[in-house]
């Protein structure tokens, strides 16, 4: 795909061109909430080291961590509102640990 202005149907991805250093904006403290919830350690460092420096809307990225259901819940509970994105391991410290988070998150906190 090229980074010219070409005309797209409403169902196809475009992607805007990296910007140059000279091009990034100041993202202030206004920054989005994600949550890294896996109990491998690399997980979270490598997660962090390839989203650092993305921007979207002008804000940055404030990483979360929890390494396991159980902590995840405890950050949930007084962050969800401003919880952005969950990054979520399905096995953790079950086969299903993920997946009843997920249920807790549809199910306790409607969201």
């Amino acid at each position: 795909m090229s980074s010219d202005n070409t005309t797209l149907e409403d169902d196809q991805l475009s992607l805007a061109p990296e910007p140059q250093e000279s091009e990034k904006t100041d993202t202030g403290t206004r920054r989005w909430k994600v949550l890294i919830v896996d109990d491998d350690h690399e997980i979270h460092s490598v997660t962090k080291l390839a989203l650092d420096d993305f921007i979207f809307d002008d804000a940055g990225i404030e990483f979360l961590s929890a390494y396991s259901s159980r902590e995840a819940r405890e950050l949930l509970q007084s962050e969800h509102h401003n919880i952005a994105l969950i990054l979520l391991d399905v096995v953790m410290e079950t086969d299903d640990a993920g997946l009843q988070l997920a249920q807790y998150i549809r199910e306790q906190l409607n969201n």
